[in-house]
């Protein structure tokens, strides 16, 4: 992803953990490419991924976090990760030292980007990369860092099981969304009975399967609707019978409906 703010010798930014600063800020801004990957990778220092436009998917040691716009995702360092992202797509990414001790969330999660953190994230960006330390650049991290650590948590994510067999179904269901086959059904694809799928997907995920198959929803909607899809594709796409019953679903899942809850993200986005 292009870099906003050039390191001090104008090449490519790749490592931040090189970086002997304890947070370390840039801007990224893609155009409308097709998907955009980034595999399984780890680093040092945790990071904070906001998506400002676009929507991105996160998956993350058994878990899976989707971010839309004015959302962003905490990912503690040393995890590893890959990032998946479809169409024109612009965020700022802050990596942490994990030397630093503020309160920061000990695992991934989701979080809301209020506008004071917004504003930080974008002026932490625009400082230089080796910034001077124990002035205003610190004082101004520091808040950064405060802010970050009591942002509220968001339900983005979709647990993600290690079994195998489990992971198959997984697969299949995101995949084929619009699938609506019963829990019978996907147990015997699977090639066991209903109540060890029940078992197996209580274990991995700690939800039913039908509360896990709501949740995959609910994240697969909430990405497509950022990356500008209609709600009636949507809901088509997820196998509902009309848009209403899929309205009724998110509500419930997220509280509010589907165009509201956009709305929102997108209003004011500068």
């Amino acid at each position: 992803m292009p870099i906003l703010n050039a390191p001090p010798d104008d090449s490519e930014w790749t490592n931040p953990d090189e970086f002997p600063r304890p947070v370390v800020t840039f801007g990224f801004a893609t155009a409308d490419v097709g998907r955009i990957e980034l595999d399984f990778h780890r680093h040092r220092k945790g990071q904070l991924l906001f998506v400002q436009r676009g929507a991105l998917s996160c998956e993350v040691e058994g878990g899976l976090w989707i971010v839309p716009p004015r959302s962003a995702v905490w990912i503690p360092g040393g995890a590893l990760h890959n990032v998946t992202a479809t169409g024109a797509l612009e965020g700022y990414n802050a990596f942490v030292d994990p030397a630093v001790n503020c309160g920061l969330p000990e695992g991934c999660c989701a979080v809301a980007v209020t506008p004071l953190l917004r504003e930080l994230l974008v002026r932490s960006a625009n400082l230089p990369a080796l910034y001077e330390e124990g002035g205003a650049n610190s004082r101004l991290v520091a808040v950064l860092l405060d802010e970050i650590a009591v942002a509220p948590v968001e339900d983005l994510h979709l647990p993600m099981p290690a079994d195998t067999r489990l992971r198959g179904i997984v697969d299949e269901m995101i995949a084929s969304p619009a699938d609506r086959g019963t829990l019978h059904a996907w147990a015997k694809r699977a090639g066991m009975s209903e109540r060890t799928l029940e078992r197996l997907i209580g274990r991995e995920t700690g939800m039913s399967f039908g509360r896990w198959r709501q949740q995959l929803g609910v994240v697969l909607a909430v990405k497509w609707l950022a990356g500008g899809a209609s709600i009636q594709t949507v809901a088509a796409d997820l196998g509902y019978e009309s848009v209403p019953s899929f309205v009724t679903m998110f509500r419930k899942a997220l509280g509010t409906s589907p165009g509201r809850y956009m709305a929102k993200r997108h209003c004011g986005r500068s």
